[in-house]
């Protein structure tokens, strides 16, 4: 099921961003440890953040491509 798009929204919480994506808030972290987080270090300190329509969009194809690779 793809979830429906929030339309208008300038900035997501957590939550949000990762209702927007179909994965569970942790999914959404290990997503961006994987993947944008390069530093071990940083990993485990990734503060809580908001995230604009473009982030969402760039962890979309980050999320469809490590979907990809497990198939």
């Amino acid at each position: 099921m793809i979830p429906k798009p929030v339309v208008n929204k300038a900035q997501y919480t957590e939550a949000e961003a990762a209702a927007q994506l179909g994965v569970s808030v942790d999914d959404l972290r290990n997503l961006i440890r994987r993947h944008i987080v390069v530093d071990e270090v940083d990993a485990t300190n990734v503060p809580m953040t908001t995230f604009q329509p473009s982030d969402l969009l760039v962890l979309r194809l980050l999320s469809k491509s490590s979907l990809s690779q497990v198939a």
